[in-house]
This record gives structure tokens, sequence and C-alpha cells, in this order.
């Protein structure tokens, strides 16, 4: 009998897609909400946009081995990450916030899908590559839907848009089981 411990490495996922380690973090609370003032970044200069989400996905799990069967227990969590986050006041409004709050609870979907993975796949002896690759498909995916959201909100302008995929994610977060 073996025993394989490993801790996953956040990534953070922004405005535009770019990823960066990052160590600190807000854990994804159904019943928080993001305000202003956890957007603590400093907002860059050369950036037109009105604010930035940094958000992402942790995991950690052991492994252990028995008779060539892999039990795993894990742990997968979203987190928000205050000093990644900023705003420009003057083109914000609680518009503006409910979007990014929904990057967030977007954020929590996929760490929900992660966890069904997790849960729902037979591991072989080979449960690091096969873990980090669950990971990063979950990522991938989640960067891609992330991208798809801002286009077709217009990052918020789009209010009926908007409206929509309030409406998906609150029916995705019922649905997905919290695991």
């Amino acid at each position: 009998m073996g025993k394989i411990t490993a801790i996953g490495c956040l990534l953070l996922l922004g405005f535009f897609g770019l990823a960066q380690e990052i160590e600190e973090g807000v854990p994804w609370n159904e019943n928080i909400r993001l305000t202003w003032a956890d957007f603590k970044g400093k907002v860059p200069p050369a950036e037109e946009s009105a604010a930035s989400t940094a958000s992402g996905i942790s995991y950690s799990y052991s492994a252990n081995l028995l008779h060539h069967e892999v039990k795993l227990d894990f742990e997968v969590n979203a987190y928000f990450y205050p000093n990644e986050s900023w705003y420009r006041p003057k083109l914000c409004n609680e518009n503006t916030l409910a979007h990014e709050q929904l990057h967030f609870d977007i954020t929590e979907v996929f760490a929900r899908k992660m966890r069904d993975k997790l849960r729902r796949t037979s591991f072989s002896d080979d449960v690091k590559a096969e873990v980090r690759k669950i990971y990063a498909d979950i990522l991938k995916e989640l960067q891609t839907y992330q991208e798809r959201y801002d286009w077709e909100t217009n990052f918020s302008r789009n209010r009926e848009k908007q409206l929509e995929w309030n409406q998906k994610i609150a029916e995705a977060l019922k649905n997905e089981a919290k695991g």
C-alpha cells in the first residue's frame, strides 16, 4: 500500500485569461457577495477595462494505492484574489460589480465540475498525471467559458445578455453538486 499526496498550483484567471501563480485567496461562499472594497489590486496604467476579477481553482489530494485500486481523497476550491483584482470607480456601477461577481461564480461552477470529475474517475497507478490532466482540462474549459461570458455580455454592457447569464449561472450553481 502506498500513499501519494499532492497539491495543485493555483491558477489565476484575470479579465483576459492571463495565467500566473498566486498564493492567497478568498474561498467562494454562496452567502458572501463581492463588494468594491474587495478589489484591492493596482489598476494597470495601460489597461482600458473598467474592472478585473482574478479568480482561480486550487486542488489538493492524497491517493492510497491498494492492490492497484486507487482511492482518492481530494479538496477543490474556487478562490477570489483581492490583491490581483481591481476596478476604476469612475467607470463602474452595481451592474459592473454584478458582472464581476458572476466571473467568480463561474469559477465555482467549474470547481464543482472538477470535484464531480474526480469523484467519477477510476484512477490508475499514474494518478498524479491523471489528476493534472483533469485540472488542465477544467482550466482550459473555464477560461473559454469566461471569455465567452465577457464576449456575449459585452463586459456587462449588454443588459439583456447579462440577465440571461445571471440566470444561467444561478441554475448551474443550483444544479451542480457542491461536493
